[in-house]
């Protein structure tokens, strides 16, 4: 078996004491400062001047903003985590010119998540202790795993969520060896009713994590909007409602985990499409359930753990007729409404159910790229026995953590 060295990320829980919870907050409030300011100059500079200001200048404003009396509160704090703001404003500037995302937008003090990022000069690891900059006091943190042995943590990062929990994320490099090889290749056609149909014929159960705490979440929604803005009791109402947010997500993420791996454990090749999850949540009717199902968390494991372990996982294009194409003798129908769930083809008489139908021919396009290394795109007047590999749609590969590989 082979071994691939990669950057993973710990995530542990821990309990501030009242000093390390002023000083993080203070830090937080700090680094949305400073990115908040680094974003206004960079863009002033551009709107008057049509000049590009990189990093290394938004690095020596920072410094004559902490030498203003208005600002010298930023010297107050740890300077890394401040330094690493303006390093995550290059990064979403680059991503912004290379058209991966939109313009970078203001930090928000309620809407966006507190966070500080420190590097291995702010803080020190040594035998679970965990000790950050400007603090007399390691951390409190439950080591709920282990890390490797050996590993040196290159980045910790600390953030507080919606419901008041606090965390802290350990990145370091380890060796993760690939898991066995197999023959085994699967197809997913993913649903709401049903999380993921397999090419197999198995159905994965979507537990609708939701619905389980839809009524205790809109009682404590109607408790919030009932009290006063501002209030400590609003306070109170809003802490309760995102502790139940948190419970939803954590089951969430958990669930995704435990069939993510199960699946690339079992497959040497997991074929998927490439679904559009932010035009599909613009419909209002399946909005909801499209996002409690986690589609694309679901993608995110597949992909990162694919590369982990020495699997491959081929992204099928999204405008393939998977449901309508006969997985048998590949003929398309023209109409194929969203509650027939059972079809007849007209060609072979075969008796289709549509997701597993879908499935079935999402592996079968998936394969034909893996096998001939081509674009698969349809083609018009192709044949029935073509259908199927020619009509599928594009694919592409993902693997061993190299960029997309187009087929």
């Amino acid at each position: 078996m082979g071994k691939t060295l990669v950057k993973r990320s710990y995530k542990y829980r821990f309990y501030p004491t009242v000093a390390q919870r002023m000083e993080l907050l203070r830090t937080f409030g700090c680094v949305r400062k400073v990115y908040n300011l680094a974003l206004e100059a960079r863009s002033r500079a551009w709107a008057d001047d049509r000049r590009h200001v990189n990093y290394s200048e938004t690095s020596a404003m920072l410094t004559s903003w902490k030498k203003s009396a208005e600002l010298a509160y930023l010297a107050e704090v740890s300077s890394v985590p401040l330094q690493q703001a303006l390093r995550h404003l290059q990064s979403a500037f680059n991503a912004f010119f290379s058209k991966r995302s939109k313009y970078p937008r203001f930090k928000s003090k309620k809407r966006t998540r507190a966070s500080a990022e420190y590097t291995r000069s702010a803080f020190r690891y040594s035998d679970g202790v965990l000790k950050l900059a400007k603090m007399t006091e390691p951390l409190s943190v439950v080591w709920s795993r282990p890390l490797p042995d050996g590993a040196v943590p290159s980045t910790v990062t600390v953030w507080r969520d919606s419901a008041d929990r606090w965390f802290v994320s350990i990145l370091v490099e380890s060796v993760v060896e690939h898991h066995l090889p197999t023959a085994d290749a699967v197809g997913l056609d993913a649903g709401i009713t049903t999380l993921l149909t397999l090419s197999t014929g198995e159905k994965i159960t979507n537990p609708k994590h939701t619905d389980r705490e839809r009524k205790r979440l809109a009682r404590a929604q109607r408790a919030l909007n009932r009290k006063c803005h501002g209030s400590s009791n609003r306070e109170k109402a809003r802490l309760k409602v995102a502790r139940i947010h948190s419970k939803i997500g954590d089951r969430r993420r958990d669930y995704l985990h435990k069939v993510t791996t199960r699946l690339v454990r079992e497959n040497q090749a997991v074929v998927i499409e490439d679904l559009a999850v932010q035009n599909m949540i613009k419909n209002r009717r399946l909005a909801q359930a499209i996002l409690d199902a986690g589609w694309s968390d679901l993608r995110s494991m597949l992909e990162y753990k694919c590369a982990w372990y020495g699997r491959e996982l081929i992204v099928v294009d999204r405008w393939s007729p998977s449901s309508k194409t006969c997985s048998r003798c590949g003929i398309v129908v023209e109409k194929l409404p969203l509650h027939v769930r059972e079809w007849r083809c007209r060609g072979c008489g075969a008796r289709h159910d549509r997701d597993i139908n879908a499935a079935r021919n999402i592996l079968a396009a998936g394969l034909a790229v893996s096998a001939c290394g081509a674009d698969v795109r349809p083609q018009q007047g192709s044949s029935p026995e073509r259908a199927i590999g020619c009509e599928a749609g594009t694919a592409r590969r993902e693997s061993g953590g190299n960029p997309v590989l187009q087929g």
